[in-house]
């Protein structure tokens, strides 16, 4: 039986006044999609920052296994060991390409720089590889030293999402990536991702507030609703016959839009 890249046990995050994260269990397996979704407020970032090990965890476990098989618990990771896997592991995608860009730099430097990080310093070879990962998410080479800033919101989305992949992570995290994009751009946006994840075999945790986002990529979602997940289950199962009244809110109100 394959054995899972990412098992959470408990994990919480708790800011006061109810907000946060609590107790929070699940197992994602490689080459699987998980989604998060919720209303705005419903803990849903949090809990992906915090597995993500960019908030710090009031309680419970996050196991990672690398590519070598080898665990790792990512509630109490040296800071220099998370970013050196947070380099070739994994991937964070974020809901603003600006955020998660360099804008000062080339398309090409942005591709570049994670294998940079990785040790890889031939310049023809950096080049290459920049100019093929374009081309893969639908960016001419021929704009490889336009800097982001000349891009649109898409294109930007999608140089971010190469950026993210060069390095063929076994997890990213990819919070509302969708979320600033008009529903033309979004919809190739989205067809480009789940063509690249699936190719790639990657398993990807995103946290999305659109259940039409969750339908088309993801196997599994989790509900969550004040810190806490309401409910889990196939993505299919839970849109069509949402069992939490929560869900059937959540679902209701898409089919009433």
């Amino acid at each position: 039986m394959m054995a899972p890249i990412l098992t959470v046990s408990g994990l919480s995050k708790d800011y006061g006044n109810g907000q946060g994260c609590f107790d929070v269990n699940f197992e994602l397996y490689p080459g699987e999609v998980l989604c998060i979704v919720g209303e705005s407020g419903s803990g849903k970032s949090t809990l992906l920052s915090t597995l993500a090990g960019r908030l710090a965890a009031d309680a419970g476990s996050v196991r990672f296994a690398d590519r070598a098989g080898m665990q790792h618990e990512l509630t109490c990771l040296p800071e220099a060991e998370r970013r050196r896997l947070a380099r070739s592991e994994w991937g964070f995608v974020t809901q603003h390409a600006r955020d998660g860009l360099r804008m000062g730099v080339s398309a090409g430097a942005n591709v570049s720089e994670r294998l940079m990080a990785l040790g890889q310093r031939h310049y023809g070879l950096l080049r290459q590889t920049a100019g093929d990962w374009l081309e893969k998410v639908e960016i001419d080479r021929a704009r490889l030293d336009d800097k982001p800033s000349a891009f649109s919101g898409g294109m930007q989305q999608r140089l971010q999402i190469a950026r993210n992949l060069v390095t063929q992570p076994r997890l990213v995290f990819m919070d509302e990536p969708t979320g600033g994009l008009d529903v033309s751009v979004q919809a190739r946006f989205l067809d480009l991702t789940r063509r690249l994840v699936r190719d790639a075999g990657i398993a990807v945790i995103m946290v999305t507030h659109d259940l039409s986002v969750a339908r088309l990529l993801a196997q599994r979602t989790l509900v969550m609703q004040k810190g806490r997940v309401v409910e889990a289950g196939l993505t299919d199962q839970i849109l069509d016959d949402p069992q939490h009244p929560y869900s059937q809110l959540l679902v209701s109100s898409i089919l009433q839009a």
